[in-house]
Formats: C-alpha cells, sequence, structure tokens
C-alpha cells in the first residue's frame, strides 16, 4: 500500500509514503518572515484544515520567528479553501487596523486573502505568502508583484512520484519502500521561472 502525503493513524503500515516536507515548509516561510520583517511587525495566519501536517506545519513556521519580536495577532483555519479564507481574511481586517503580513500557507487561501484585502482597499498595507507554487502566484512573483514576494514550494507532483515508485515495485526486483520526503524551496522574482509551468493544471 502506498501513501501519499497523509500519515495514517497507525504508523507502518504502509508500504510506501511519499510527503513533501511540511517542517521545512513551515520553517522557510517563517525565515522569510523573520528576515523581512522589522521586530514589532504585526502579522496574521491562516491555518489549513485540524491535521497533524498543518500543525507541523505552523509550529515549525513560529519556531522559525523566536526570537524576532514580530507578534502574531491570530491564528485562525481557512482549511486550504479560498471562500473559506476571504472569511478569515475579512474577520482580520476588521479587528486589526495593522498588519505588516500574512501567512496564507497555501496558494488557494492566499487567492481568497489577495480578496479580502483588494475589497478593504489595504492593498498597500501587508504582503501576503502562500504556498504550494500555483502557476497565478507564480506569475504574479515573476511579475514583481508587491503584495506577492514569495512563495514556497509544495511538490505537486507527489502523486505522480508515488504512482512511478509504486509501478517500479511491480515492474522491478528492486524492493520500492520507505519514507520519501520532498523538501520545500524558497520562490523568489530571481529563480520564479524554473517553477513557473503555464500548462499545469495547478
Amino acid at each position: 500500500m502506498t501513501v501519499v502525503d497523509r500519515g495514517l493513524s497507525e504508523e507502518g503500515i504502509e508500504d510506501l509514503y511519499v510527503a513533501g516536507d511540511n517542517t521545512a515548509f513551515g520553517r522557510v516561510a517563517g525565515d522569510y518572515f523573520k528576515a523581512n520583517l522589522k521586530p514589532g511587525a504585526k502579522i496574521v495566519i491562516l491555518r489549513g484544515i485540524p491535521t497533524t501536517l498543518d500543525n507541523e506545519r505552523v509550529d515549525a513556521f513560529e519556531a522559525a520567528l523566536a526570537g524576532s519580536e514580530i507578534e502574531i495577532l491570530d491564528k485562525q483555519h481557512g482549511n486550504w479553501n479560498r471562500d473559506d479564507a476571504f472569511k478569515v481574511m475579512q474577520d482580520y481586517l476588521t479587528k486589526f487596523p495593522q498588519i505588516d503580513a500574512v501567512w496564507a500557507a497555501d496558494d488557494d487561501m492566499a487567492l481568497g486573502v489577495l480578496e479580502a484585502i483588494s475589497a478593504a482597499g489595504r492593498q498597500d498595507q501587508m504582503w501576503v505568502v502562500g504556498g504550494a507554487g500555483m502557476k497565478e502566484i507564480v506569475k504574479r512573483i515573476m511579475d514583481k508583484d508587491p503584495q506577492l514576494p514569495v512563495n514556497v514550494t509544495y511538490p505537486p507532483a507527489l502523486i505522480s512520484s508515488a504512482i512511478e515508485m509504486t509501478a517500479l515495485n511491480f515492474e522491478s526486483d528492486a524492493p520500492v519502500s520507505g519514507r520519501f520526503i520532498i523538501g520545500s524551496r524558497l520562490i523568489t522574482p530571481e529563480n520564479a521561472e524554473t517553477f513557473y509551468f503555464p500548462e499545469s493544471p495547478f
């Protein structure tokens, strides 16, 4: 049995586990926030669906901010959903007169967040970092959109990699099993072209 990107309640029952590095996903984003915000800056977080995966990302993000004096105003679940993120961000914008940056932790949520910021007319007050390398977001980074300075990769090719490795198990004598963790990288205007796939469905 192959499991992709979701832990099972009982460890080790799968033959093959393929996933992105959720700890690195949070840490890479947190490192960027720490390096690019001044002490005392105020941020908000949009979490995904309540899962171990989400906990790993958020814990790593917060650990990366340690010692920075960046203030996390709130963190709520946007459920990796554009509409839910829009509502959460609307609430944040109503509650907080100062928000310097938003960690949306997912590109679908980032789009909902950007819609809410635009509706409130506060585009010049904050920037947003999502994640996963959606082509629309990567293109905006390539074009140096000040609202979307960077992104964090979370390889959408996980499923195809898992299929290939599973097929190898049946086609060759080499046992294909264990854990394969695919790393996360920062997408910037300088390297965004490498991560831009205009024909991608995502």
